[in-house]
């Protein structure tokens, strides 16, 4: 089984996908170490990605996961904002995919993209990525005003490992 936890930038994917790949006894992967680096100088530069500029990431990532269920379970922090982001990333894992949606405010992401530091995709993209996202519909969704390991004992739960 993989994981996703998704969401848009500031939510909490990787700190929460860590988490929760620790307490799971499971390899963590971050979708962000994959881009390539025009895209990452791109959203640098306050650009937003387009699909086109998605679509070789999503498809390295989707190849990865084979690998990663082949070896193990995974958690994977990958914002797949839209459904089409997600269904690129099951095309062949669908049944061993299980996709975790942290959902926050504009008001509350805006805060906590201030405090971030070292990463290279700016607080100015966070109205893009709200005006794409696809909110999923089969996942499973907590909000993320509570703490890290409020989320992850929420998602653990609905797990049921």
């Amino acid at each position: 089984m993989i994981y996703v936890v998704m969401g848009v930038c500031g939510c909490g994917k990787s700190t929460v996908g860590e988490m929760l790949a620790r307490q799971l006894n499971i390899s963590f992967y971050d979708a962000d170490d994959f881009h390539s680096d025009l895209n990452k100088e791109k959203m640098a530069n306050g650009n937003p990605l387009t699909d086109d500029d998605r679509g070789p990431w999503l498809r390295l990532i989707a190849n990865k996961m084979v690998d990663w269920n082949a070896s193990g379970n995974a958690v994977l922090a990958c914002s797949a904002l839209k459904q089409s982001h997600r269904n690129i990333l099951t095309t062949k894992l669908s049944s061993d995919v299980k996709f975790i949606y942290l959902k926050g405010d504009e008001e509350t992401l805006t805060q906590r993209l201030s405090n971030r530091t070292q990463h290279f995709m700016p607080p100015a993209l966070l109205k893009s990525q709200l005006q794409i996202l696809e909110e999923p519909i089969d996942a499973i969704t907590t909000s993320i005003k509570s703490s890290a390991d409020a989320i992850v004992a929420t998602i653990f739960k609905a797990i049921n490992v």
